[in-house]
């Protein structure tokens, strides 16, 4: 029996917009748990201001990886069923829990770090991942039906 291959659709405005959304969540999030995240990675905010670390490649970096998680959970989302908010939040999730969690868990434990700064940064990439998921989930292209 032969299948039909289903043609991935992406919309890029959606996308853009779930890594903008994303990257505002960010900073308010990281505005928010700083000093414990701080603390966590074994610093200080005199330390972070004496990186010397160019703020406009760090917002690029951050929003480029964010549009690319925001591809990719837009494409599990197409192969899986049908394109709904719903579906994209458990996608979001789910590949979470499948890849994103477990990588900043692995890291954490080898640069020995404790549970403040992983519950920061997975806390953050849960809800920043499904917050992504409901958005390009629910934003559909003109024209394009499941």
């Amino acid at each position: 029996m032969a299948m039909e291959a289903k043609r991935l659709r992406h919309n890029y405005p959606a996308i853009a917009v779930a890594a903008i959304v994303c990257f505002l969540f960010e900073m308010g999030w990281y505005s928010l748990f700083l000093d414990v995240w701080l603390k966590g990675i074994g610093h200080d905010r005199t330390w972070l201001e004496q990186t010397g670390v160019n703020p406009a490649l760090q917002f690029g970096a951050a929003l480029l990886a964010e549009a690319l998680i925001a591809v990719s959970i837009s494409f599990v989302t197409q192969v899986t069923g049908p394109q709904t908010a719903l579906r994209g939040v458990r996608i979001g999730a789910a590949l979470w829990l499948g890849l994103v969690m477990p990588t900043i868990a692995l890291g954490d434990v080898f640069a020995v770090r404790n549970y403040a700064s992983f519950a920061v940064d997975a806390g953050f990439w849960l809800i920043g991942m499904m917050l992504m998921g409901a958005i390009v989930g629910a934003w559909k292209k003109a024209g394009i039906r499941d």
